[in-house]
């Protein structure tokens, strides 16, 4: 009865109030709904029905996803399968991602404009939102010429905080980009964030250094010829390009920028990333904002009980 009290009122009261006044253990209330979920029957899908939510699946993500993703993704819309199983039947089928492709370097590095030291060093594990962001500048061929793309990455999450789709690549492009993460996340002049690059005349340019200034960011650059040393905006891009560009002919720049935002847009709050453990670069922000405001919460609740204990 306590417990069906509980979830009754779970909008009204918080949990962890509840349990405390009817003096019944919050472990036991969650094992409680885990015992109840686990307690209703499941189907086992047939192979047809199976496949038809694959494919589907297969379809929505535009052949982005292989078998892990695929069989993930079904698990998160709380169908139950084995991977082996899913594995299998797309094998069987032929139902597979789209292959990589090896991509050219967009950015010039031969000029003689001042080189930030690489102070990220391949560190690309980063313990909370806004402290490195990353950048880079890949090309897009359409009808009219070529479309550029600059990003920034959030390194905590892998999300597209920044961008700029120009049909030029001057500073202005790598520019637009910062300025679009900066106001969309107001991380602070004092938050010491790192901005990571390769050695492109465009991130070394005295405009872009002025604008890394301004917002109190401070600046580190790949060595020269190593790739890897900015490796999640080529992951990016190779994603990008395998996902949604490969094989599309573009007619106007127009069109490339609505492909390509969209892409964007679903990359950050749907794809599934596996560097995050399978979730998308929104949800794991979400989830780790949620874990540090119950953190506090739970901090504020024994302080607070300290204080009436000395009251008393």
């Amino acid at each position: 009865m306590k417990y069906a009290f509980i979830e009754q009122h779970c909008r009204l009261w918080p949990v962890s109030v509840q349990c405390r006044v009817l003096q019944v253990s919050a472990a036991g209330y969650h094992a409680h709904l885990v015992r109840r979920a686990s307690d209703v029957p499941r189907c086992r899908l047939s192979d047809e029905a199976l496949l038809v939510h694959i494919r589907a699946l297969h379809a929505e993500t535009r052949s982005a996803y292989g078998w892990p993703r695929i069989w993930r993704e079904l698990v998160a819309r709380d169908i139950p399968v084995g991977k082996q199983r899913v594995q299998k039947l797309m094998q069987l089928h032929g139902i597979r991602a789209k292959g990589k492709r090896r991509f050219k370097l967009t950015t010039d590095s031969n000029h003689e404009l001042p080189i930030s030291p690489n102070l990220l060093n391949r560190e690309f594990t980063v313990a909370e939102p806004d402290k490195v962001w990353v950048g880079d500048i890949t090309y897009i061929a359409t009808d009219e010429g070529w479309l550029f793309l600059a990003v920034v990455i959030d390194l905590f999450s892998r999300q597209v905080v920044g961008w700029s789709l120009r049909g030029d690549m001057t500073s202005n492009i790598v520019i637009d980009a910062l300025r679009m993460a900066w106001f969309k996340r107001h991380p602070g002049k004092h938050a010491g964030v790192l901005f990571h690059s390769d050695r492109g005349s465009q991130y070394a340019s005295g405009a872009f250094r002025d604008a890394l200034k301004e917002y109190g960011i401070t600046s580190s650059m790949s060595r020269r010829g190593s790739c890897w040393d900015n490796a999640c905006s080529e992951t990016l891009f190779g994603s990008l390009k395998v996902e949604r560009l490969h094989g599309q002919r573009f007619v106007s720049r127009r069109q490339a920028k609505d492909e390509t935002i969209a892409w964007l847009l679903w990359y950050n709050k749907a794809r599934l990333h596996s560097t995050l453990a399978y979730v998308s670069p929104m949800q794991f922000e979400s989830e780790w904002l949620a874990r540090q405001a119950n953190s506090r919460a739970r901090l504020w609740d024994t302080q607070s009980r300290g204080k009436v204990k000395v009251m008393i």
